[in-house]
């Protein structure tokens, strides 16, 4: 077996800002493991298409273009050939064009290989929709984080005002209801929990109480192993 297949994998999956990315991204911090932004790939590309006009239902022109994007993330940054996109990536529109992408089965089997390179030593914390279920079936750790619609909101609410996007809570309340829908029903890897994967409701909880939760679920999973 190869070293990367031994590798740990903690997969952290949810519906839209649920807080799966941060944590994911202090989890990895705590216990010195890469981290995997997998939702970043879809915006990447959605964020590609859109700059070149590709309409979101041409799947073939979709699945070429995310076979020849150059990314790469590096110390919080994500770069899309060269150019600096962390904050244009987390825009509403860019968000929804990735969540409407997404639907593609074609397009999600390309971008499989993509992250199931980022599985090297000492370890992976991996966050989206399928992390779990499709990505990483054998991870160590599945979990699965929840939100109430009004707590997610919220949150994503300040998160666009701080990046310095404009933004209402009635409208992200909608988006949100509308992405839930769409992520949970469509055919290819549908959002669900994996059968065995630990479901944490973080609406009450800080991204603190949410990293220690996690991380004391990992080491007394390796513990007994």
């Amino acid at each position: 077996m190869s070293a990367s297949l031994k590798a740990p994998v903690i997969t952290i999956d949810g519906p839209t800002a649920s807080g799966k990315g941060t944590v994911a991204q202090q989890v990895a911090e705590v216990l010195s493991f890469h981290y995997l932004d997998s939702g970043a790939l879809y915006r990447l590309t959605a964020l590609a298409s859109l700059k070149v006009g590709i309409d979101e239902d041409d799947v073939d022109t979709l699945v070429e273009l995310a076979g020849d994007l150059h990314i790469v993330f590096r110390e919080g940054c994500v770069r899309l050939d060269g150019e600096d996109v962390s904050n244009e990536i987390r825009a509403e529109h860019v968000g929804n064009r990735a969540s409407a992408i997404a639907v593609h089965g074609a397009l999600r089997q390309a971008l499989i290989a993509r992250q199931r390179a980022f599985r090297v030593p000492p370890g992976l914390v991996a966050d989206g929709r399928d992390m779990g279920t499709v990505i990483f079936p054998d991870a160590t750790l599945k979990v699965f984080l929840t939100a109430s619609v009004a707590a997610r909101a919220e949150r994503r609410y300040k998160q666009l005002i701080e990046k310095g996007f404009s933004a209402k809570l009635d409208d992200l309340s909608r988006d949100l209801q509308a992405r839930d829908a769409r992520d949970s029903q469509r055919a290819a890897a549908p959002l669900k929990a994996a059968a065995d994967a630990l479901t944490l409701d973080t609406s009450g909880l800080s991204v603190e109480q949410t990293v220690e939760t996690v991380v004391g679920w990992f080491r007394e999973r390796t513990a007994r192993e």
